[in-house]
Formats: structure tokens, sequence, C-alpha cells
């Protein structure tokens, strides 16, 4: 049933939302240059590696060495208000209707984490990622790693189809709130370095 919903919400969106998004992907063209759309390998189910699109946020800049700058130096206005909005999460209903991913679950993070996690926070790819989840409903970026982590592997112990559909309305309203956009002193989130406890 999650995946048939999946199928049919992801079609929809992206019918539906198709002006919506070639606007943005204009407006991302015109303000931050090509590429439009940011592409990068994340773990999926199982750790499975996908490619995860999202439409690009930051410019591109390097210091003198050649090396890319902190993510708060190349956040633009209107790379801010992408991420706030949730509108630079749109392409990545392609990812769902593929299969990649789902409307709901944990938060797909970055393949080098993946090491890093102790036995009970890898739980967290036990079933697909999503472009939402309980973690983000609960807090978003303002979370800390392990609170995070938990809100994820309580959501794999959890899950329902009306619980999915409870953390889309509240998804809905933590966009119209933008609440949770990014940690405190960050542009987003600061990197996973390992489990602190």
């Amino acid at each position: 049933m999650k995946r048939l919903f999946d199928i049919f919400s992801s079609a929809m969106g992206l019918l539906l939302l198709s002006p919506v998004m070639l606007f943005v992907a204009w407006q991302v063209k015109r303000k931050l240059g090509a590429p439009v759309l940011f592409r990068q390998v994340r773990p999926g189910v199982n750790g499975k590696p996908f490619g995860m699109i999202k439409f690009r946020t930051m410019r591109d800049a390097v210091d003198a060495n050649g090396v890319v700058l902190p993510d708060a130096e190349r956040m633009t206005p209107f790379g801010a208000f992408l991420r706030s909005s949730s509108l630079d999460e749109l392409p990545e209903l392609w990812n769902v209707l593929k299969g990649d991913m789902s409307i709901v679950g944990p938060r797909p993070l970055l393949m080098e984490y993946l090491p890093l996690y102790s036995p009970e926070q890898y739980r967290r790819h036990a079933v697909r990622p999503g472009v939402t989840g309980w973690a983000q409903i609960n807090g978003r970026n303002a979370l800390g790693w392990e609170e995070k982590f938990k809100l994820d592997t309580w959501y794999v112990d959890n899950r329902s189809f009306w619980l999915d559909l409870k953390i889309i309305f509240m998804t809905v309203l933590k966009v119209v709130r933008r609440d949770g956009i990014s940690a405190a002193g960050e542009a987003t989130m600061s990197k996973f370095t390992g489990n602190q406890s």
C-alpha cells in the first residue's frame, strides 16, 4: 500500500507541480547558473547507493587553493529561500517514482556517514529514505544528530500508512512556518562525525 501511494502521489506531484518546477529551474539557471540540478549519491534502503536529485541551492565558490568554501559562504538568499520553502526538494519526486525513495522515511544522508553509525542508528536504513520524515516534523536540522537518529529508528519501528499521512500533513505546516531549517550557527546542519556517547 505504501509503494502504491508513493507511485500515485509522486506521479501526481510531478504532473501538477511541473509549472512550479519549470519556473524554479529557470530561476536557478538565472541566479546560480548551470547545472540547475544538484545530484549526489546517497544511501537508500539497506544502505544501497542511489543518485538523489534536488534543485541546486549554492553557488560554486572555492578559495585560492581550489578548496570548496563552507556552505554558509556559498549559500545565497535565493538558495536559502529554496531550502526554507522546500522547493529544492521537488525533483526528489522523481526518485520516489523510480523507487529509490519514499514520500515518508528517514532523510537520505551522506554515504560517508555509513561506517560512523552505531548498529542501532544504522537501522534507519531498514526502509526507503523519504522526502520528509518523523525527524523532519520534530525539529528538522535544529535537532542534534543523536536525537534525529532516535526519531528515525522510532519511525522504522512504528511506521504505518496513517502515521505517514500525519507526517505529510505536519510537513505542510512546517514548510509554511519554515521551522527548523538550519542548526544553530550553521547554514544547514553540522557534519556527523560519529557517536559522541
